[in-house]
């Protein structure tokens, strides 16, 4: 379609189900939508209604099916660390169905909230990706964000699990972020599950918790798992 931005927008705007029913077209779907936009509930409205997909599917197996899969999905690269890293589809998958299974070994299952309160390194992305591969609703937390912030999110999200690091780095400084996530378990009137802690190489911090396990120990005795089926309006984030 080579048309100009203001076009495909006017026409979007102009004939919304005609234009969303092609734009459905390049979506992968387990069931494929019949019903475009439901408006019954104005300004509810729900899109593809009746469909079925996932969107970590739509993310990495999609191109891993169409021939794609050694193609770079994910670049990492750390103005502070100066740590480089790039993942194609396939090295990406194979971690996210991983880390997906560990979730599911700590009773994480569709519909279940976690927490992501991590900095901006590839296991953030990997984490997310997970959750969406489960069904599970993740909560993106600003790592480093104050401990006060973060127990309101622990008590609005009823989050089972958090999964964080044990710090972040910014210009000048490293970011803790143990302590502020024990203060922010300790403020929060909802209690979590598990913890989920990611060590940063040369800033491993103790684990003090049974509920307390490090990414690692999530992965030990978990098997790669398949996308779940989701209809299109449950929640992903």
């Amino acid at each position: 379609m080579n048309l100009k931005f203001s076009e495909i927008y006017l026409n979007s705007i102009k004939n919304p189900e005609e234009f969303w029913k092609k734009v459905s077209d390049d979506i992968f779907w387990f069931k494929k939508p019949t019903k475009i936009l439901n408006q019954s509930n104005s300004p509810f409205y729900k899109w593809y209604e009746d469909g079925v997909t996932n969107t970590c599917y739509n993310a990495l197996d999609v191109h891993i099916d169409k021939g794609r899969g050694d193609r770079t999905a994910l670049i990492y690269d750390s103005p502070i660390t100066d740590n480089k890293s790039k993942f194609t589809y396939k090295e990406l998958r194979e971690k996210v169905s991983k880390f997906a299974g560990g979730l599911q070994n700590q009773g994480i299952n569709k519909g279940d909230r976690v927490i992501v309160y991590m900095p901006m390194i590839p296991e953030a992305v990997i984490a997310m990706l997970a959750c969406a591969r489960i069904g599970a609703i993740h909560s993106v937390v600003f790592g480093g964000f104050a401990s006060n912030e973060l127990a309101n999110r622990i008590d609005d999200s009823k989050a089972k699990v958090l999964i964080t690091a044990s710090c972040g780095f910014e210009p000048g400084r490293t970011v803790e972020y143990k302590p502020l996530v024990d203060e922010a378990l300790k403020l929060a009137s909802h209690k979590i599950n598990k913890l989920i802690l990611f060590q940063r190489s040369g800033h491993e911090v103790k684990l003090k918790s049974p509920k307390e396990i490090s990414w690692e120990e999530s992965l030990s005795n978990a098997k790669n798992v398949d996308c779940v089926e989701m209809n299109s309006n449950e929640f992903a984030y």
